[in-house]
């Protein structure tokens, strides 16, 4: 399957580095797009490293990401024709697969789980507890609640799988080396022109690092940032047991932190404890190939014997192997995938979490597309690399977070649920403060963002994680209505903000918004960028300070994505581009109340008149110089101030001092999510990804057509076709009872037409709310909507809805314009 004895070449257009079952993936969707002319190393053998020892499940339950989803379904059709193109097998073997729930949490979730992966095209039967004995006659059943079966999820061997994929590859034209070693990738400014190897360099236009748990080492040596820690990985195989044989489906419970399937005529027993051991944080030996670690069986025991007490046959037989490994995980447990935000033409695919054998098909297909058409075909926006931060290179970052990411492979996905570990790591300058105020904190992109408040003195309290109303529901519903009916205060200091200067800087922000953005000074505008295809790649606000001096703000997950897009389209430009989110915090003050609380402190005046909406001025506050922003994120009048870091504290003492009187209080991101989706107001991530186009997202009223900007084209094309059968629209539960979260199904005449992207509960409307991506059969309009019954399938309860193009609240934002 490889080019045994052939010359390291002097040059290929593309690089992978890496003979996983990833970068093998990758070169053989290469080569199906008709790319040939791509070169891939492996410093050992194929499948060395991690890929040798998968387990080899090939199971597509369990996701409520469409891409994630995509990239399983694709995997599981690929391996089962793999062995017809090719004439090596990849081992699959469609057993079934069940996964089991024995108490009401995890029955929810995976009710939830089942209907949007039916949603998707996924075949999924939730079973009665005797149908699961019926299946799987070995596990003790007594606890079960009920399980879910995909008949068509199976087994493959991962070995040879990544030779079916090499051996397409190779079929197609692609050269695959084993025995050299890349040492650097070689890199001219910020541009990729070869890889240096332990037998000389190979001149190439793009790399695709596909060194799995090696991939953050050789990252760092060119500055890219990688943040994946190897962890240790067991699973045990018993010796034959008389009740097992090969067509016996995988059995998973994620609560006893195991999996089962056949193995030898016995059972392999797979764990994701809930508190792993992280492995070589100093870094992977380079020799370490094929090896295995020492198992830790006092650490593991009583992990071990949990998982089995599901299968207890398997106590009373011996253990023929106790195997442990490297896998490597992520900081969130998503891959980290693309091209690095710090060099053209490197690309990353690496991080797999455990799942790279039954994403490795889809993962590769994706990649390839994305290098072949510069863009990806999915939504990317939770996996792309540049949502990370380099501080979580980090050896103590990467040993304590990886304790827990492993473990949440298993653990139950309820919402509200934020990383414990590798926390306190970037803080507000307020963060004391606000901890006086009862804030409870969680991660937002490494940073300590106050989700709610407990109140002056008091300790926060979250209690138990549900899918119905959490313990401090009341809580949020207070400050909640204090920004729709007086005045709340916020720190958003972890929203990304970047100084774009010099003759030229109107020009590019221009040229990269769908808005005019270099009109008058002072003014703030709200807009997105695009993609050649029309696409959307940000979404942001664009505040002209001055002639030739604007301030970037986007969200914190757009961070690093907004700073490589200004960075990858500023050649030409004369500019001086400046990340100074560390030197700014963002203060909001926002609700009816908002002026007259910042009147109390500002000589300037802040009447309508005087400040409408969409200004952008510096003001004083206090004795502090900061940059005023009358605009809203929740819905009301409100303005955001842009303040120097080391004026934070006292211009936040000042308003709340000046807030008083008038009743404000502190509001956390909780509330900032359902006032901004009662509003309807959009989160990039979350509700549009790079596959929307602003039409069908309700965001057409950002774009000036008089002028031209990247993707104006392709967006008029769309423009031009009339309108859409696909919209953005938003939902509202006629039941106060429940509240929306995500991926619930939505329903049209009885029809499944969509699923909620994001959802909350709408206090001043008095039921869940959210924003939903359907698509009828015909144009959508507004009559079309108010026309038909609608409900939204909560764990399989259909919930009656209304669906509108338009906001439920204040719909013509008459509000924010006060």
């Amino acid at each position: 399957m490889v080019d045994a004895g052939s010359a390291l070449p002097s040059r290929a257009r593309i690089v992978i580095i890496g003979g996983g079952v990833i970068g093998s993936s990758i070169a053989y969707h290469l080569g199906q797009l008709g790319v040939t002319d791509v070169l891939l190393l492996e410093r050992d053998r194929l499948t060395s490293g991690t890929t040798w020892h998968a387990a080899g499940l090939m199971t597509c339950f369990g996701s409520m990401s469409e891409t994630s989803m995509a990239m399983r379904q694709y995997t599981r059709d690929l391996y089962a024709r793999l062995e017809a193109e090719t004439g090596q097998s990849t081992g699959f073997r469609p057993v079934g697969f069940i996964e089991v729930a024995g108490d009401e949490d995890r029955l929810e979730e995976y009710r939830r789980v089942a209907a949007f992966n039916r949603h998707v095209g996924l075949e999924v039967h939730e079973i009665s507890p005797r149908e699961v004995a019926d299946l799987f006659p070995l596990a003790d059943t007594t606890d079960l609640l009920a399980g879910f079966y995909v008949p068509g999820d199976g087994r493959v061997n991962p070995v040879d799988v990544t030779m079916a994929l090499a051996k397409g590859a190779r079929n197609a034209g692609v050269t695959l080396l084993e025995g050299v070693t890349v040492e650097r990738v070689l890199t001219r400014g910020s541009q990729v022109i070869g890889v240096q190897t332990n037998q000389g360099d190979v001149e190439c236009e793009i790399v695709v690092n596909c060194a799995g748990m090696w991939a953050r080492q050789l990252g760092e040596r060119n500055g890219v940032s990688i943040p994946l820690q190897a962890a240790e990985h067991y699973y045990l195989i018993t010796e034959e047991m008389a009740e097992v044989h090969a067509g016996l489906p995988i059995l998973e419970d994620p609560a006893r932190h195991g999996y089962y399937r056949e193995e030898g005529g016995g059972l392999m027993v797979g764990l994701f404890e809930p508190v792993c051991a992280p492995w070589a944080v100093g870094g992977v030996p380079a020799d370490f190939s094929f090896g295995q670690i020492t198992p830790d069986w006092d650490r593991m025991g009583p992990y071990v014997e949990r998982a089995m007490s599901r299968v207890p046959a398997t106590l009373d037989v011996g253990v023929r192997t106790f195997f442990c490994g490297p896998e490597s995980f992520t900081p969130d447990l998503a891959p980290i995938v693309g091209e690095a935000p710090e060099l053209d033409g490197y690309f990353v695919a690496a991080g797999m979490n455990s799942v790279g054998i039954l994403t490795g098909g889809g993962m590769g297909r994706i990649v390839a597309q994305w290098i072949v058409d510069g863009r990806p075909d999915v939504d990317v926006t939770g996996i792309n690399i540049d949502r990370l931060a380099d501080f979580q290179l980090s050896p103590r970052y990467r040993a304590e977070r990886t304790v827990e990411t492993l473990g949440m492979v298993y653990a139950a996905h309820l919402p509200g649920r934020s990383m414990t570990t590798a926390r306190g790591v970037r803080c507000s300058p307020l963060h004391d403060r606000l901890a006086a105020q009862g804030a409870y904190f969680r991660d937002v992109s490494g940073w300590e963002g106050a989700d709610w408040y407990a109140g002056a003195g008091a300790e926060p309290t979250p209690g138990s994680l549900t899918w119905g109303r959490p313990d401090w529901f009341d809580t949020w519903a207070e400050e909640h209505r204090a920004v729709r009916d007086g005045v709340g205060i916020m720190d958003m200091s972890f929203m990304a903000a970047f100084e774009v200067t010099g003759p030229d800087a109107g020009r590019l922000l221009d040229r990269l918004s769908t808005a005019h953005v270099d009109g008058p000074a002072g003014v703030i505008t709200y807009t997105q960028w695009l993609n050649d295809a029309g696409t959307i790649e940000a979404d942001l606000t664009v505040t002209k300070r001055a002639e030739g001096d604007f301030l970037v703000v986007a969200s914190d997950t757009a961070h690093g994505h907004v700073k490589a897009w200004l960075r990858r389209h500023r050649a030409g430009f004369d500019v001086n581009i400046a990340d100074v989110t560390s030197g700014l915090c963002q203060i909001n003050v926002q609700g009816p109340l908002s002026r007259e609380v910042l009147q109390r402190v500002t000589s300037c005046d802040l009447s309508a008149e005087a400040f409408p909406f969409r200004a952008a001025r510096t003001i004083d506050v206090g004795f502090a110089r900061v940059l005023c922003a009358r605009i809203t994120y929740l819905g009301e009048l409100g303005y955001e101030l842009h303040v120097p870091s080391d004026f934070a504290a006292h211009v936040y003492e000042q308003l709340v001092e000046a807030g008083h009187e008038s009743g404000m209080r502190h509001v956390g991101l909780k509330a900032l999510a359902s006032l901004r989706l009662e509003k309807g107001y959009r989160d990039y991530g979350h509700d549009i990804d790079n596959t929307d186009n602003v039409l069908e997202t309700g965001l057409g009223f950002t774009v000036d057509w008089d002028h031209e900007f990247i993707g104006r084209e392709a967006l008029a094309t769309l423009r031009d076709q009339g309108p859409s059968c696909r919209r953005l629209v938003h939902v509202r539960l006629q039941d106060p009872e429940p509240i929306l979260h995500h991926a619930e199904l939505v329903r049209w005449n009885g029809d499944e037409v969509g699923y909620v992207r994001a959802g909350s509960y709408g206090h001043t409307l008095g039921g869940g709310v959210g924003l939903a991506m359907i698509e009828l059969p015909e144009v959508i309009t507004g009559e079309l909507l108010s026309g038909g019954t609608w409900e939204v399938d909560i764990a399989g309860r259909a919930v009656p809805a209304e669906v509108s193009l338009r906001p439920f609240y204040d719909p013509t934002s008459a509000r924010i314009r006060m």
